[in-house]
């Protein structure tokens, strides 16, 4: 397959040329001829999402996962880790159990998995379970990625919680530690930071505001060097703040979809670990109200962070090269003997191709 005269995103800037690829990117030539109008970026990766088209990770349905590679694939996702609930451990298990066991038939690969839960806090729960809450717990993780085939790339875990700070040692060994749903102050997350956590969970939600003598998590992870999700829905986040998030973070910036099983379908009831949630106008919550995860797909997240003035090529970074980066994912970039996961936009960042290890979704 090639691609002529296409604008090709390589090492975080947009080069004009032509792209040969099958299974693997095979050919990347540069030239000075026109723009043919179209974007080639690399397959976005979302490290964050519950599930999408009425499905959920958490559910442990087999059939449930092949619905959902392909949702991503039309979404411009080519790899994603599935996001589980806090939930009790049987539960859990039967979820690591089916992902483990995924074959998909095309659509996008699930390169892993985070467990957003149960290690967290009572005070930031936000839509998690309060009866399914536990205390960090290395045997319980370790149990847990055993049954998952050892595909954990993510935990998030509230840093202030009994045990924490020796779970996060020995955790992040084995992966990627994030801080999130916490009352931590700065001071306990800078502890966190160094004992080996390296991430922060969708920025600003379930975490203590980013205050000018209470700087918190958000805080302590710029000046620990730590990467960090934002929703960008425009809903969980103003513009103004994603703004400034990315002149702080820059590069460690990633986005995230936080999507759950309302993505891709209309509003009305759902159901969110074991709780009753309303989606009305792409707006999810709890039935007190609280604000749950999202509605959105990552390529919707890319166009939203571009109208609210980010550069593209800033929003591309962020929501491919970044997040697969933070979490150990050999994806999200665009080189001579990688694999083809492209997606290929108009100039208005409409979808026209998925291609995952070279094969048209």
């Amino acid at each position: 397959m090639e691609l002529k005269n296409v604008k090709i995103f390589v090492d975080h800037h947009f080069i004009t040329g032509d792209i040969v690829f099958q299974d693997t990117v095979t050919s990347i030539r540069a030239h000075d001829g026109a723009w043919d109008g179209r974007y080639v970026i690399p397959g976005l990766v979302d490290i964050h999402t519950h599930g999408a088209v009425g499905e959920d990770f958490s559910d442990g349905k087999p059939q449930g996962l092949q619905p959902l590679a392909d949702y991503y694939a039309r979404h411009g996702v080519t790899s994603y880790l599935a996001t589980t609930m806090t939930l009790p451990e049987e539960v859990l298990t039967t979820a690591m159990h089916t992902i483990r066991d995924f074959r998909r038939q095309g659509g996008a690969k699930c390169a892993g998995v985070h467990l957003e839960g149960p290690f967290l806090s009572m005070g930031k729960r936000g839509a998690q379970a309060a009866c399914n809450l536990h205390q960090p717990d290395t045997a319980m993780f370790h149990r847990l990625n055993e049954a998952s085939g050892g595909q954990v790339r993510l935990v998030t875990v509230a840093c202030e919680e009994p045990g924490a700070m020796e779970f996060i040692q020995e955790i992040s060994k084995e992966c990627t530690v994030s801080l999130g749903h916490t009352t931590a102050d700065y001071d306990t997350a800078m502890e966190a930071f160094r004992r080996g956590a390296t991430h922060a969970t969708h920025l600003f939600n379930g975490m203590p505001a980013f205050l000018h003598r209470a700087p918190g998590v958000v805080g302590a992870a710029l000046d620990s060097g730590a990467s960090v999700e934002l929703i960008c829905d425009g809903i969980h986040i103003h513009p103004s703040v994603i703004r400034a998030t990315a002149c702080l973070f820059g590069e460690t910036l990633n986005l995230i979809s936080d999507s759950l099983r309302c993505a891709g379908m209309p509003d009305g009831s759902y159901e969110l670990g074991g709780q009753p949630i309303i989606v009305k106008d792409h707006r999810a919550t709890l039935l007190d109200g609280t604000i749950a995860g999202s509605s959105i797909s990552m390529l919707d997240a890319l166009r939203n962070v571009v109208q609210y003035g980010l550069p593209l090529e800033d929003a591309v970074y962020a929501a491919s090269t970044a997040p697969a980066l933070a979490s150990g994912i050999d994806a999200g970039h665009i080189a001579e003997g990688k694999a083809a996961d492209l997606v290929v936009l108009d100039g208005s960042l409409q979808m026209l191709a998925t291609y995952v290890d070279g094969v048209q979704q």
